[in-house]
């Protein structure tokens, strides 16, 4: 006890005034606008998740929708905002990083539970009180979950289409990205698009429900299909974007701009029929959708990665929902050249990795290395080694010594 009260790297709340490390980011004014927002919804209770509108671990600078609020920039934690307090869930990977970087607007919950949040809320929001939350940001699960514990409490979960925290964001919130979206080539599938969409449909054939049509949610579930790839998050090739497959329409929900010329050859060449892929505006799924159950439909979807906000735009009699999408499924399953494939990149990985060990060898007694640099030098190696093979790491590199 007597080490952490002289520690000056973490916030002391209890002190008089209360200490803040220059890490700690002050939230008073941000706070001060979406609380104003919330006033002219009738919000009592805002919920902000980590996640963004396809259930990503990783996000673009777009969606740190919490990391701005709240100045915490770890990977996972939800955020609940009153009209007198607020505060933030996270586990025991950020707890300590959490009170680096949260002012004193913030009490710190040492959990994730959505029990521990649902009991805060009831604590601090009057009976009759609205709790509402972006349905386009949560997991039918979660929303479940929510919609569960509040029941019978005399509050209303309230969903809002428009995201609260956009709104107090402003003009400061980073623009969507604008790289280009670009085709994989045909020498790293093994198959092309057309045949993966053949599969699908197939797949929904034999089917017991006959679905009519396949939504896609997931980034890495679209990029597959279509052979496409993209950078709009750090260490993942995806692009934003959704997929309503039928058995005889391909609709493709994308920033149709950022489409290479070989990119959109490609998804034309069919037109017209049936391996013509329609191109739409992302921002246009939840209209399509909505104008397309509107029939005698039914939507196959995976729960995994669909938000609660698409969900619910489908009728339950129309809906046939499983925890992964038959894309998901298939794209688990590789074949024999993407076999090959992976089998190449790893043995291309394990000359970097040993030319690495080899250098730290020869290089940490001397007393040149530390962790940063040892991390940036096996990136190094690994674009020298794979060349134009090479898209970047992962991740970023988890480097650590004694």
């Amino acid at each position: 006890p007597q080490v952490l009260s002289t520690r000056n790297d973490i916030r002391d709340c209890s002190a008089d005034p209360p200490y803040l490390p220059l890490t700690a980011i002050n939230t008073t004014a941000r706070l001060a606008v979406l609380r104003g927002i919330m006033r002219t919804h009738g919000v009592h209770a805002y919920i902000v998740p980590s996640t963004d509108a396809h259930m990503n671990e990783y996000i673009s600078e777009r969606d740190a929708r919490l990391g701005w609020l709240t100045g915490f920039t770890g990977s996972a934690g939800t955020a609940v905002v009153m009209q007198d307090k607020a505060a933030l869930w996270t586990d025991s990977r950020y707890w300590t990083q959490a009170e680096r970087e949260l002012d004193c607007n913030w009490e710190l919950q040492r959990t994730t539970s959505i029990e521990s949040i649902t009991m805060w809320i009831l604590k601090a929001v009057p009976a009759e009180g609205n709790v509402s939350l972006d349905p386009f940001l949560f997991s039918i699960e979660s929303w479940n979950s929510y919609s569960r514990a509040l029941h019978g409490s005399g509050r209303t979960l309230l969903p809002l289409e428009t995201n609260l925290v956009d709104q107090a964001w402003g003009d400061q919130r980073p623009l969507p990205s604008s790289s280009e979206i670009y085709s994989l080539p045909a020498e790293f599938t093994g198959s092309s698009w057309q045949q993966k969409v053949a599969g699908i449909r197939q797949r929904m054939e034999q089917h017991m429900r006959r679905p009519t049509a396949v939504l896609l949610s997931g980034l890495e579930e679209t990029a597959w299909l279509f052979n496409l790839r993209g950078d709009d998050i750090p260490y993942n090739p995806v692009f934003y974007s959704y997929t309503l497959l039928t058995n005889t329409t391909i609709s493709l929900f994308v920033e149709e701009s950022r489409l290479s010329g070989a990119a959109r050859e490609s998804l034309r060449s069919g037109c017209p029929g049936p391996l013509c892929v329609e191109l739409h505006e992302y921002g246009q799924v939840s209209a399509h959708l909505r104008y397309y159950t509107q029939g005698n439909v039914t939507v196959w979807l995976g729960t995994e990665y669909t938000t609660y906000g698409l969900y619910s735009i489908i009728p339950q009699e129309k809906l046939l929902k499983e925890n992964y999408s038959p894309v998901m499924m298939a794209k688990a399953v590789k074949n024999a050249h993407e076999q090959d494939m992976l089998r190449a990149a790893h043995v291309r990985d394990a000359v970097a990795v040993i030319q690495y060990l080899l250098w730290l060898e020869k290089t940490v007694p001397q007393g040149q290395v530390d962790e940063f640099s040892g991390a940036q030098h096996i990136d190094a190696l690994r674009w020298l080694v794979a060349q134009e093979q090479s898209r970047g790491p992962s991740f970023q590199s988890i480097s650590a010594s004694g």
